[in-house]
């Protein structure tokens, strides 16, 4: 009998789980994503949600001789392939790419929210253990595929960051950063490292990635760690040091936070010949296929972008109290918007790289997907030019797309972005476990021996 009743219990479980999806997939857009992006999205169209809307393109990865759609006189190659959840890259100074081969922790999430989490998880493609590793790519003859990989760090807790000042790298795992030293060459790191910052990694820990980005001086570490809710919903104690772009002195292991009301911020890089520095933010869900904008902005010191509050420099959230509505006269508003739901995660400057015109000088940005909008947007690789002002402008143009089928099945999901020596550009693919390599189509190789 007992039996029975679990055996019922479980399949209302099951059926309850598959209507709240079946239902939830509702919200549809009304504009098009491009209305949602550049300097002035349009931010009209707020829909609360009682319950998310749910639309995210199941994994199934590349066939052999598969590939992404490269924008009009490029080419896209593999510059390597068999990696496991690759994420963040690295170029050291010899050319080597470092490469983070991660995932998310184990989900604490509890009952139905944390049984639906993990199953969109795992059609995602997301939903395996992490490999906790950093590997070495070496591509020794620069003819744009990788001829040597070595397991150069391992048993770390889901790494992302990564960092090198003179003869010390950094790495980011969730919940600490590292230091370890390095010499050029290296293709193992056997040494233990030193702890230089803990990090919240509070579960359900939802935003777990942590970017880092050394300072010009060489004296500060910026770390980006995102929230561990959609809007503070489980209170803003466990949101201490979170949806913040975080300092470290290293001099002293001094933590604090440099910028704060950010939900997600992932990517960061400094604009080439300036002294300032980019990230590109997640923003929150469930306000309609339409909002929220995720966006890139420049990260000023001691500066607040309004989470979980607000959004766009003062736009009100209406889910939430109290509305902490004198707050909004010290909010920045966001540079630019990349569109609803597409979430962004890498982001690189093209300045002085092999791209050429038209993507010369702008930020080339990897829009993740989406899964809190009807239809899919995101799983592509945009540019956004700068003008001479050092400002973006105009609209997101497409470098790499072609990730999502025509039956909406992701062949793979772009990550994060770098360039290789030859100043090519490198894709990561975690659902492909692919690094694409984007080069002009007049690019000439080196030559082999036999030629």
């Amino acid at each position: 009998m007992l039996k029975h009743i679990r055996n019922v219990a479980i399949l209302l479980v099951v059926l309850g789980a598959g209507a709240f999806y079946y239902f939830s997939r509702g919200d549809t857009a009304r504009l098009p994503l491009e209305a949602t992006t550049g300097v002035e999205p349009d931010l009209t169209h707020v829909r609360s949600e009682r319950f998310p809307t749910i639309n995210i393109a199941e994994a199934e990865p590349w066939s052999d001789g598969q590939a992404p759609v490269a924008a009009d006189g490029f080419v896209v190659e593999r510059f390597a392939e068999g990696l496991d959840h690759p994420r963040t890259m690295f170029r050291l100074p010899n050319g080597d790419i470092l490469v983070a081969e991660t995932n998310s922790p184990p989900r604490t999430n509890k009952g139905i929210e944390g049984w639906i989490m993990r199953n969109l998880m795992s059609k995602a493609g997301a939903g395996t253990e992490s490999a906790n590793r950093i590997s070495l790519l070496r591509d020794s003859d620069q003819d744009g595929q990788v001829d040597e990989k070595f397991t150069f760090l391992e048993n770390l807790n889901s790494p992302f960051g990564m960092a090198l000042i003179d003869d010390t790298l950094y790495v980011a795992n969730t919940d600490t950063v590292y230091a370890y030293p390095y010499a050029e060459g290296d293709t193992k790191i056997t040494d233990e490292g030193r702890k230089v910052a803990n990090l919240n990694a509070r579960a359900p820990n939802n935003h777990w990635t942590r970017d880092l980005l050394a300072s010009q001086d060489g004296k500060y570490l910026y770390i980006s760690v995102g929230s561990n809710s959609n809007i503070g919903e489980n209170g803003m104690d466990i949101e201490r040091q979170r949806a913040a772009i975080l300092q470290v002195e290293l001099a002293t292991n001094k933590k604090d936070i440099y910028a704060d009301g950010m939900r997600n911020p992932v990517g960061m890089a400094y604009l080439p010949g300036t002294d300032k520095f980019y990230t590109v933010v997640n923003e929150r869900d469930m306000l309609g296929s339409d909002m929220v904008p995720d966006y890139l902005t420049e990260v000023r010191w001691g500066a607040h972008y309004g989470w979980p509050w607000h959004f766009w420099g003062g736009h009100v959230d209406p889910r939430i109290d109290p509305k902490n509505l004198d707050h909004r006269q010290y909010e920045r508003r966001p540079d630019y918007g990349l569109g609803a739901h597409v979430a962004p995660l890498g982001l690189a400057f093209s300045h002085g790289q092999a791209l050429g015109e038209p993507f010369a000088t702008g930020a080339v940005i990897a829009r993740h997907g989406s899964w809190n909008r009807q239809p899919l947007s995101g799983y592509d690789v945009v540019y956004v030019n700068f003008n001479q002002r050092g400002e973006p402008e105009g609209k997101p143009t497409t470098i790499l797309s072609g990730f999502v089928d025509e039956e909406d099945m992701a062949r793979g999901r772009p990550t994060m972005v770098a360039f290789d020596q030859t100043g090519a550009l490198l894709v990561s693919d975690d659902v492909g476990g692919i690094i694409w390599r984007v080069s002009r189509k007049d690019a000439a190789k080196p030559a082999t021996e036999d030629e």
